[in-house]
């Protein structure tokens, strides 16, 4: 199969979330099997900070936008680490050449709509020339979900029945837009229908793409039941339900070479699940060390990494952060993150008051990441709605044990600790009973319990999670099987 993965994100070359991550290593390990895969993207000025080589092609053109202009552009191009995957950049400075992908401290760029309509057309352009028959398209989020509905109403001249898949990775971001920019996709108002374009009067990119794609892959299959419901299915829900079978759940991958306590280059010593607990005892002492908390391997370190928001739980994790550290339970805290500045705000106030039981670092720090993963105890994860996560896919990868709602993918990777998984060896963390701070209190309370005064079953507990196979290899087989599924049932005239 030839695929093309159509995206705004891709490691190295730009990243604000997971999406990036999935674009960066997915094609990769699908090309690896066999398959040929290209990956079409944005310009952004981050390409060039990628530290990869970027070249020119011969290949421009020029699209006509109803804003009276014309608007070029040229495509560059470059490859996945591994140089098994082509990457074609679509280059136009206007629209890219930009500090920030989506938006600034002011909000979202005004000319959001503009700026990714003419992406998804220019990429149609782009595989039009490529030299060999496109078999399918991935398109992720909502910035390349038009590109079904442009193919079948003949923008760009690809074949109409040209198969698509449509990626979700977080239903909530769905490009929603007044009405008077739907000209810009060069179709006429006829178009603008219920079926495809027009939501609520408005101009919707992810509905478009969920009701005109072949099919929609969320990136876990609890997440995919999830948004069926009018709880986690930000009004898009009924549209949903009615696809019935052509909504599915993947679960993302890691790459296991990077995340991996045997290999991790930044870590003081490496260790396996025969190992472990010698190897995250000598980590967690130099973290201590380099967070300025005091130096004790019979504290408990307990690890938040991720963005600073409401969505990640924090308005769950701030109150039993600052019960414990009022009550100074002996508990110690790493977190590193950024986002809302009032949970940042208290986050340092907290840390200063409080410096030898919470270490705050406001901002990313891949080695550090990399370092709370391998050194803590417990690693607290009480998201409200989580697609996939990929935090605690890392975690189980170190040995660190996670406490997380029963959402999305958190419901699909953790398998909660009672008696019965105890039993049969297939734990590998602790869920919230419940949505609120005392919950979360009560799951890392009955963790410390095992963690301390039940050893032989905490070990077991870290050694299943440790083995668990969550690599890409695993993901990448799902996705093909996708994919041939997807063509075949679109060359016999199914959706």
């Amino acid at each position: 199969m030839n695929i093309v993965y159509l995206t705004t994100e891709s490691v190295p070359f730009a990243k604000t979330g997971g999406l990036a991550d999935v674009c960066g290593t997915l094609p990769s390990v699908v090309a690896a099997g066999g398959h040929q895969c290209a990956v079409i993207m944005p310009a952004f000025d981050s390409i060039r900070r990628s530290g990869m080589q970027i070249e020119k092609t011969n290949i421009s053109f020029a699209i006509d936008m109803p804003t009276d202009r014309i608007v070029g552009g040229r495509v560059l191009k470059s490859h996945l680490p591994g140089g098994n995957v082509p990457v074609y950049f679509i280059d136009q400075p206007q629209y890219y050449g930009r500090p920030f992908l989506y938006g600034d401290k002011h909000g979202d760029y005004r000319d959001n709509a503009e700026r990714f309509i003419f992406f998804c057309r220019a990429a149609i352009e782009v595989m039009k020339r490529l030299e060999k028959r496109v078999d399918l398209i991935q398109c992720n989020d909502w910035q390349t979900a038009i590109v079904p509905a442009l193919i079948q109403n003949g923008v760009g001249g690809l074949p109409v029945e040209t198969p698509t898949v449509l990626s979700i990775h977080n239903l909530a971001y769905q490009g929603s837009f007044a009405a008077d920019e739907f000209p810009l996709t060069g179709l006429s108002w006829d178009r603008f229908r219920s079926e495809s374009f027009e939501f609520y009067g408005g101009l919707n990119f992810l509905k478009t793409g969920i009701v005109t794609a072949d099919h929609v892959c969320t990136v876990s299959p609890t997440y995919a039941r999830e948004i069926k419901t009018p709880m986690h299915g930000c009004g898009l829900d009924p549209i949903l339900r009615s696809l019935g079978d052509r909504v599915s759940g993947i679960i993302n991958g890691i790459d296991t070479e990077v995340w991996s306590p045997a290999k991790d280059v930044h870590l003081v010593r490496n260790y396996d699940v025969d190992t472990w607990e010698l190897g995250k005892l000598e980590n967690k002492l130099a973290l201590q060390a380099e967070l300025r908390l005091p130096s004790d391997p019979n504290v408990p370190l307990i690890g938040l990494v991720g963005r600073l928001a409401d969505q990640k739980g924090w308005d769950l994790i701030l109150p039993v952060i600052r019960e414990h550290l009022r009550e100074g339970r002996p508990t110690q805290w790493a977190v590193l993150g950024s986002g809302d500045p009032v949970i940042e705000s208290e986050l340092r106030w907290l840390a200063e008051e409080h410096p030898d039981q919470l270490a705050a670092h406001i901002g990313f720090s891949d080695p550090i990441a990399h370092r709370i993963e391998a050194s803590s105890d417990l690693f607290v994860m009480p998201s409200r709605y989580e697609p996939c996560g990929l935090n605690q896919l890392y975690s189980l990868r170190y040995g660190t044990i996670c406490i997380v709602t029963a959402t999305g993918g958190l419901a699909d990777t953790i398998v909660d600790t009672n008696s019965e998984t105890i039993a049969n060896g297939t734990a590998t963390g602790f869920h919230l009973r419940s949505y609120d701070a005392a919950s979360l209190d009560r799951a890392i309370g009955d963790a410390l319990q095992l963690r301390f005064h039940e050893k032989d079953i905490w070990k077991k507990i870290v050694t299943h999670a440790m083995t668990r196979d969550w690599s890409w290899r695993k993901s990448a087989s799902q996705y093909i099987e996708l994919y041939a599924r997807t063509i075949s049932l679109k060359r016999r005239g199914a959706k």
